[in-house]
């Protein structure tokens, strides 16, 4: 009889993961601000996506372009939009959490493409494990007018306390939580105006010690231009908050962490991604 009841869990388990990943509903908040450019491809890339419950949430800061009149054309494709003023990006980012119903909650901002029509899928396969509170991946920037060519691979690596106090954070659209994460700890903190996502990200794994999941797949392509990189001065600007945010929260760190944090980078332009990514 024992042989019996274990063949029967070897047809019975693959159903039973396939039908727990259903379930889990993944909400994708998109903030945008005059992204008529980009943020039709953002909306087919999440569209594409062959899991089966994702509610997309579109947050635009009251854009003056063409934007909202393409996001107009794929309401049906969208679970929610709103357009109003907002204080920045990570401001919109908590209104996008206030609305969000998935129990999983990610962010692809409207210049960022998913690598494959798999990566949500990847998701949902990491939070069948009930135990686990979030997930991130590896990323790669594109160039900015030539989205055929990689600039920059972020190719992550397991969590291990104490990588916060050398610059180290996972790629923030690749970082995937638990809606209950969120409601415990919080959203954004709006005083980091370039680094919420690096302040969020420490109080989350360094702080909360929140159990994490590296998946070692590039999910999220990225143009490059974000505003932290977009100049010299944004650079040095986003290094020092990140190190008043290590401060923030009792992390042993010295002026140097800026100098790390900086170096951390540089072996992202040096490392090849995955053959036939783009």
């Amino acid at each position: 009889m024992a042989w019996a009841v274990l063949f029967l869990d070897r047809i019975v388990l693959p159903e039973s993961r396939s039908i727990a990943e259903q379930k889990i509903k993944i909400s994708i908040i998109t903030v945008c601000f005059n992204s008529a450019a980009t943020v039709e491809e953002t909306i087919k890339s999440v569209a594409e996506q062959s899991h089966p419950d994702i509610e997309h949430i579109v947050v635009d800061g009251c854009s003056s372009d063409a934007t909202m009149g393409i996001v107009d054309r794929h309401r049906a494709r969208l679970a929610k939009v709103v357009s109003e003023p907002d204080r920045g990006i990570y401001d919109a980012m908590n209104k996008g959490l206030a609305m969000a119903s998935g129990e999983i909650i990610g962010f692809l901002n409207s210049d960022d493409l998913f690598a494959d029509a798999s990566s949500l899928a990847c998701v949902a396969k990491a939070f069948e494990d009930p135990t686990v509170d979030a997930c991130y991946a590896d990323l790669v920037y594109l160039g900015e007018h030539d989205q055929s060519k990689v600039v920059r691979y972020w190719k992550s690596r397991d969590y291990r306390k104490g990588l916060f106090n050398w610059g180290w954070m996972p790629a923030h659209p690749t970082f995937y939580v638990r809606q209950s994460v969120y409601q415990r700890f919080g959203g954004f903190d709006l005083q980091f105006n370039l680094q919420a996502d690096f302040e969020l990200t420490m109080r989350f794994l360094e702080v909360h010690r929140i159990k994490s999941l590296y998946i070692p797949k590039v999910l999220v392509k990225m143009r490059l231009g974000g505003a932290t990189n977009r100049s010299l001065r944004n650079v040095l600007q986003g290094n020092l908050e990140a190190y008043r945010a290590c401060k923030k929260h009792g992390l042993a760190v010295t002026p140097l962490f800026m100098v790390r944090k900086v170096l951390s980078r540089l072996p992202q332009f040096f490392a090849k991604p995955p053959v036939g990514l783009t």
